[in-house]
């Protein structure tokens, strides 16, 4: 053997090897990952739980805010609304009507109030006590 020639297993650079250059290496036991992976998978798991049931609140009042302007938007009424006004709507007749007319001033079955916003979409300011916005909609589908 010359001096030229690297000789393996000997040096400083066999110590920085990730794996064992020689028989007489330590011998390198891989990690137990089985604790890491189960509180990794928990923890993932109760984040994107908390992620779906935000999701779902969301869908749930994304399909109320819809379905109030439905309802808003096929009553009757013979004007334009003003955007930031409030209006009431009315049971009558069998349908809905949108009026300026308070609750305390009119004896129709009042469902709620509602204000157009400059998006166009009426937001809900207060419902009358007894009305159910799905009990209402399970109704007139079964029509």
């Amino acid at each position: 053997m010359s001096e030229s020639e690297p000789v393996e297993n000997e040096g400083p650079r066999s110590a920085f090897l990730p794996y064992p250059a020689s028989t007489l290496s330590p011998r390198i036991v891989p990690t137990d990952l089985t604790s890491f992976k189960a509180r990794g998978a928990t923890k993932v798991q109760k984040v994107l739980r908390q992620q779906l049931s935000q999701l779902q609140e969301q869908y749930r009042r994304v399909i109320d805010e819809f379905n109030w302007n439905k309802l808003v938007y096929e009553s009757d009424f013979g004007f334009e609304p003003v955007m930031g006004e409030t209006y009431h709507l009315y049971e009558v007749d069998g349908g809905f009507r949108l009026s300026l007319i308070g609750p305390s001033e009119w004896s129709r079955r009042y469902v709620g109030s509602f204000q157009l916003d400059s998006d166009g979409r009426w937001k809900v300011r207060e419902i009358a006590e007894g009305f159910d916005l799905e009990t209402y909609l399970d109704q007139s589908e079964s029509l």
